[in-house]
């Protein structure tokens, strides 16, 4: 089944409220980074959308993430690229579906690997509740509430599209 949500007024609306939280915190010079791959599809339509100066970051969390049992190693594993020092930076994180938290806590794993950041904005698409760790996300496109046997899936890059399937389908 594909999600209803228009994904453009989506980014949109995720573009106003990342500015509004911005100057609320007094950020003029963010940098943002962008987890592989739906969440670097985002990223790229935001970092656009904001005119942000700083090159577009991306995070390959494979490596780091603690359910490897649960999940299985994916086989295309893509290097992570921070063009920019973290040290003191104000860092937008992006990712296409929030759900347990642990994507997040490897890509911020990541992060402190390169350096110590000022703060770390969290933007998500989707969340989708169901948390297994105290992660929130600071910009939210959608919330959804799926039940476990449900998976969101983002399609793209060119046409971004976003799918819940169902375990079985």
């Amino acid at each position: 089944m594909t999600a209803h949500i228009n994904i453009e007024q989506t980014l949109n609306d995720m573009r106003d409220r990342l500015r509004e939280l911005l100057a609320l915190r007094g950020i003029e010079q963010p940098c943002m980074v962008g987890i592989h791959t739906g969440g670097l599809w985002i990223a790229r339509r935001l970092h656009k959308q904001l005119s942000i100066d700083e090159p577009l970051g991306a995070l390959n969390i494979s490596f780091y993430r603690d359910d490897f049992s649960r999940i299985g190693m994916h086989p295309q594993v893509k290097p992570s690229n921070l063009p920019f020092d973290v040290e003191g930076r104000h860092i937008i994180l992006v990712d296409d579906v929030l759900y347990t938290g642990r994507t997040i806590r490897a890509a911020l794993n990541i992060l402190f690997d390169y350096g110590r950041p000022t703060s770390v904005i969290l933007a998500t698409l989707v969340d989708r509740g169901g948390r297994e760790l105290p992660i929130q996300a600071d910009v939210v496109g959608q919330h959804m509430n799926l039940t476990t046997a449900q998976q969101v899936k983002l399609s793209g890059p060119t046409n971004l599209a976003l799918t819940v399937h169902t375990d079985g389908d």
